[in-house]
């Protein structure tokens, strides 16, 4: 039995520690809702151009990706805490650095393989997502764990503050060794002479600075509700408000400027359009702060409305690979009547290779998110079940 299993006090603090994971699923399954109407509106949507470019697009289609941005931050930042938390749940610091490497490379292997062929149903295509940069970032993590806690910290900050500093370095300026700026720093396309493509979109700077934070923070979560909840909503007003600031000045936090346009509501677009390859100082400040903001909320509300959300964020790895799968399947048994065996390749990322006339208005692209949803919480649902009942060693991986 565990030394502590007879200790009311360890019991009453593991209570509590139960239920802040339980705020922390509701955010994660929050943001997995959001990131996959993202996913939807890209292989359903018959708009074939940036929706975040000002000047084309409208402030539906623009909001509907820009809330999105919310997904990657908040997705890497709870998992930074939910690896500090773990620590409270009976981990040693060796252990979990070891689970932290072995899922490290368990999610760089599955974006390289099941995700990427999800994405595309072309097994010539390599894509390093959002799971390429969560892995890498947690096999960093692995190897920091070890350091204080303020370390840990102090390295994230500094990532993320000022890696901007380095926007005007290129890959194209390095030569031979511009692959290695691209992993770290630059956003690439890697094309072998055999026609094998790589497709690099995640680079790991800052985002292994974000995880780091997501730990250290995991500390303030170990501590009584009544000192964390003010740290939740202090720190979240305080991100956008330096958000403000910062992209205020329009000298630094954001390689792409904010300008005044036609008129102020596409002035303001233009101010919280930020970069998020890799994500800027001004993008991480707003997304960070609206994700403490919604977790302070979970924390310290009673929202019913929000807990069908338990069942995504319990099986966050399952979801993201079924939900790509479920989506492109769908969009290709929509397609097949209209385009034939073709219709296979039409939801590719690349929209320059889909037929002008292919897909459809975002009040449709939203139906069909919904109906995806209800699947999707149908078939998680059961997955949660099934780890409940099970305990083998390969579920606590997803």
């Amino acid at each position: 039995m565990h030394s502590n299993a007879l200790n009311p006090d360890f019991q009453n603090d593991d209570q509590h520690l139960i239920k802040r994971l339980v705020s922390i699923d509701l955010l994660r399954g929050l943001v997995m809702v959001l990131m996959a109407l993202d996913h939807t509106r890209n292989f359903f949507s018959n708009v074939h151009f940036n929706v975040l470019d000002i000047e084309q697009s409208n402030i539906p289609l623009f909001l509907t990706r820009w809330i999105t941005h919310l997904c990657a931050p908040s997705f890497i930042f709870l998992a930074g805490i939910a690896a500090h938390l773990s620590l409270k749940r009976g981990k040693t610091k060796q252990e979990l650095s070891r689970f932290l490497l072995l899922r490290g490379f368990l999610l760089i292997f599955l974006e390289l393989t099941i995700v990427s062929l999800a994405w595309t149903f072309y097994p010539g295509v390599f894509l390093a997502g959002v799971l390429w940069v969560i892995g890498w970032s947690m096999i960093v993590l692995a190897l920091l764990v070890k350091l204080p806690i303020k370390n840990i910290a102090i390295f994230g900050i500094i990532l993320i503050i000022g890696h901007n500093l380095f926007d005007s370095v290129q890959a194209q300026q390095l030569g031979n060794f511009g692959w290695i700026w691209s992993f770290f720093h630059e956003r690439a396309i890697f094309v072998s002479t055999s026609g094998i493509r790589f497709l690099l979109g995640y680079p790991l700077i800052p985002w292994v600075g974000v995880m780091a934070c997501g730990y250290a923070f995991g500390y303030v979560l170990t501590k009584p509700k009544t000192q964390y909840l003010p740290w939740l909503r202090n720190l979240g007003w305080g991100l956008i408000f330096s958000f403000v600031v910062i992209r205020g000045l329009n000298i630094y936090g954001d390689p792409k400027p904010w300008s005044v346009k036609s008129n102020l509501l596409k002035t303001i677009l233009s101010f919280i359009n930020c970069e998020k390859y890799p994500p800027s100082l001004a993008y991480l400040l707003i997304t960070l702060g609206v994700a403490f903001l919604a977790l302070y909320l979970f924390e310290s509300q009673n929202i019913s409305l929000f807990k069908p959300l338990l069942v995504f964020g319990k099986v966050p790895l399952f979801f993201y690979i079924i939900h790509l799968w479920l989506i492109h399947f769908s969009a290709v048994l929509l397609a097949l009547p209209k385009y034939g065996f073709k219709a296979v390749a039409l939801p590719f990322l690349l929209s320059s290779q889909m037929p002008k006339d292919y897909g459809y208005d975002l009040h449709h692209v939203y139906v069909i998110w919904v109906v995806l949803i209800l699947i999707l919480y149908l078939i998680c649902n059961w997955f949660a079940g099934y780890k409940v009942k099970n305990k083998s060693w390969w579920l606590k991986f997803l």
